[in-house]
């Protein structure tokens, strides 16, 4: 089947003059694989392109909103911005799953294996835009679509480019003058398929418990609860 690629245009609020090039950003390479005279590429050279203006797009921004901010910092709020949860979130606000040109075994995939694949859409999709616009179009594009959904003063102030154990540990440093332990409260199951419970401790008192498929799992889940719980 192949894409609407006049409705993926209207969802992406752009006029293409060539609009053959949305096919490209929406085919993937496993297609390919098993459609071998298709006669058209896969995405991943768009990708490479996208990627490269996403990244100068985001990093002017951060840079003329943030005068005073280190290299640093602007890099760990870069990369918070351009992730692929949110490149993820901004495939599905533009429904870009629909229009996908995948195989068989990768159109069963779900989680993160997906997610990664509409990441890398969206990168080619920007740089598809990049080709047929140019740069002010592409640029208006990440200004709606990524920068415009998501609030970076909130992760900036927030530090949210910490995962929750970094950032709980560094909360509770600050407000409580406390390191936190984490401690196995529960395995359960086989070998193969076991579920850890571990508890994050201020002290000798227990702050959240989370579970997971891992103990690195668990204590990332239970961290996230402990901010919830002190409100951090």
């Amino acid at each position: 089947m192949k894409p609407d690629l006049e409705s993926l245009a209207k969802s992406l609020g752009v006029r293409f003059k060539d609009i053959s090039i949305l096919r490209t950003a929406c085919t993937h390479r496993s297609y390919l694989n098993e459609n071998k005279g298709a006669g058209f590429e896969h995405n991943e050279r768009l990708e490479f392109l996208g990627d490269a203006v996403l990244e100068l797009v985001v990093t002017s921004f951060l840079f003329k909103k943030y005068p005073k901010k280190a290299e640093g910092e602007l890099t760990s709020l870069r990369s918070a911005i351009v992730n692929t949860v949110s490149l993820t979130r901004v495939a599905e606000h533009i429904g870009l799953n629909d229009f996908l040109l995948l195989s068989k075994g990768e159109l069963r995939d779900t989680g993160r294996a997906r997610s990664i694949i509409l990441a890398n859409a969206v990168e080619a999709v920007i740089g598809a835009i990049y080709l047929d616009q140019g740069y002010e179009t592409a640029g208006g594009f990440i200004s709606d679509k990524i920068l415009g959904s998501i609030d970076i003063d909130e992760i900036a102030a927030k530090k949210l480019w910490l995962d929750a154990k970094s950032r709980f540990q560094e909360q509770a440093q600050d407000k409580a003058g406390k390191t936190p332990s984490y401690r196995t409260l529960r395995e359960e199951g086989p070998d193969h398929n076991k579920q850890f419970t571990l508890g994050v401790f201020l002290g000798d008192v227990q702050v959240a418990s989370g579970t997971g498929a891992s103990k690195q799992e668990a204590e990332q889940k239970a961290a996230e609860k402990a901010l919830e719980a002190k409100g951090w």
